[in-house]
């Protein structure tokens, strides 16, 4: 197809994830604001898929709405065949098998869930189609709920024990505070691995609550990070080294087809671990699989790390099995009870301006992949038939 022919082309687009979180009258997650963000560049906005569609106008892009798909029987019947041109998703795993044509955006950063061979996986090596993401759309959102959980564990007060206490009045100011000694983070050290949209973040949230920050990053960024008033290191042991807490967010990295292995898959492990201040605090908001779980738990054994929040993605069958990254952490939550807290991959998927507006620019990359078979904020190969456009905001 010719220049001309992919910008008058009809297209289908699925979107598989929710693009709004706030509740409409209904109860249910409004998806209106993309929507008429859809409708207004003159494109057909469908709730339901391509057969809720009785015909499709010509020379428009149409996308179907299907945040309900989750199973991946669900998404392979709905695109094992090839009737989508592109699928927009944030979630949601996008299957091996699934078939699009020309493009694929991820809402947010990380593309291991993008998993389709159309554009040769989660690092978009390989395929015919294009694979995208939306980077910094919910980097502050994600920053502040790491912060958040930090300063659940530093300072440690049980708020919700001592407001239990007060209300059934069992508490004495006078008498009983003493049996609640904390420390503030003022003044501790925070150590932030990595140095993208999001830990940029969390590093300046660090330095707000007056913590001493090191940034562990490749040394291009060496200037940026001290200019900003952080402590820079290129040695991921002596960025540890004497941490009273480590917030990471390095990404997978790398897949490697003949190890079957992530490149940063394990990178939080024992010597990272044995390096940091006894009584230390993990904070993994970026991929679960980061995190030697073994090496988790020999330090929360022996007392190196007292608390840790992991913030992955956890799947359930219909059937009641649990898969994903947080499951491996969650015989050890049972272990070292009150001390390590999960979340099923909640801080950059329940911000809803943020999803929003990641929905809008996946909305813009996709008609200017399909229209014009250009590609922003390109993950992995560029396809012969696609030119770049640097990135999108």
């Amino acid at each position: 197809m010719d220049a001309k022919n992919y910008a008058n082309g009809t297209y289908k687009v699925l979107i598989c994830d929710l693009i709004g979180l706030k509740f409409d009258e209904k109860g249910e997650p409004d998806p209106g604001e993309v929507r008429q963000y859809i409708e207004g560049l003159g494109e057909v906005f469908h709730l339901g898929g391509i057969q809720t569609a009785a015909t499709f106008d010509a020379g428009r892009i149409h996308f179907f709405y299907q945040p309900n798909l989750s199973t991946e029987d669900e998404l392979l019947t709905e695109t094992s065949d090839g009737r989508y041109d592109a699928v927009i998703a944030a979630a949601t795993v996008i299957p091996k098998q699934s078939v699009f044509s020309v493009a694929g955006v991820r809402i947010g950063a990380g593309t291991g869930n993008m998993q389709s061979s159309s554009w040769g996986g989660g690092d978009g090596r390989g395929g015919n189609a294009v694979l995208m993401n939306t980077p910094g759309i919910n980097s502050r959102a994600t920053a502040q709920m790491a912060i958040r959980a930090l300063l659940r564990f530093t300072p440690d007060l049980p708020f919700d024990t001592l407001h239990h206490l007060v209300m059934a009045g069992s508490f004495d100011t006078g008498r009983d505070l003493r049996s609640f000694p904390t420390e503030k983070a003022d003044g501790k050290r925070l150590t932030v691995f990595g140095y993208g949209n999001i830990g940029r973040e969390v590093a300046r949230l660090g330095k707000a609550f007056g913590m001493s920050v090191t940034v562990y990053a490749r040394e291009h960024y060496r200037h940026k990070i001290e200019a900003e008033g952080f402590q820079f290191s290129g040695d991921a042991a002596a960025a540890a080294s004497g941490a009273n807490a480590i917030s990471v967010h390095v990404g997978l990295g790398s897949f490697d087809p003949q190890l079957k292995h992530y490149g940063n898959a394990g990178f939080i492990g024992d010597e990272i671990l044995s390096a940091m201040a006894d009584g230390g605090v993990l904070i993994n908001f970026d991929r679960g699989e980061v995190v030697d779980v073994a090496a988790l738990d020999r330090a929360m054994a022996r007392g190196k790390i007292a608390s840790a929040a992991i913030d992955a993605d956890i799947f359930r069958s219909d059937d009641g099995v649990q898969s994903g990254p947080l499951v491996p952490f969650i015989p050890l939550a049972r272990k070292y009870s009150g001390r390590l807290l999960l979340l099923p991959h909640v801080a950059a998927d329940t911000d809803h301006p943020s999803r929003v507006a990641g929905a809008k620019q996946a909305v813009d990359q996709i008609v200017t992949a399909l229209r014009e078979r250009r590609a922003s904020n390109l993950r992995g190969d560029l396809p012969e038939d696609f030119s770049p456009c640097g990135s999108a905001s």
